[in-house]
């Protein structure tokens, strides 16, 4: 889990181009600046991307925070 987190640690900093951003397990967009709905779209993008996966509509609209993200992937990765 922890290498699902630190992936998308840099998945957010290439999104929003500031890597002082730290990402935990219970930060929301909230703690994030910039992060709007638009740029939800890009990361999820950027996300799906990155870890070679594909969301739902549903699933996306779904997650409360980092952690539920992170859980998603984890679920959804290859064996």
């Amino acid at each position: 889990m922890s290498d699902t987190l630190a992936r998308l640690n840099e998945v957010f900093h290439d999104v929003f181009q500031d890597d002082t951003i730290v990402i935990a397990r219970q930060t929301t967009a909230a703690d994030v600046e910039g992060w709007d709905s638009l740029m939800h779209v890009t990361l999820m993008i950027n996300i799906e991307k990155a870890f070679g996966i594909r969301f739902s509509s549903s699933e996306v609209a779904g997650l409360k925070d980092v952690g539920e993200l992170a859980d998603l992937i984890e679920a959804r990765k290859k064996p």
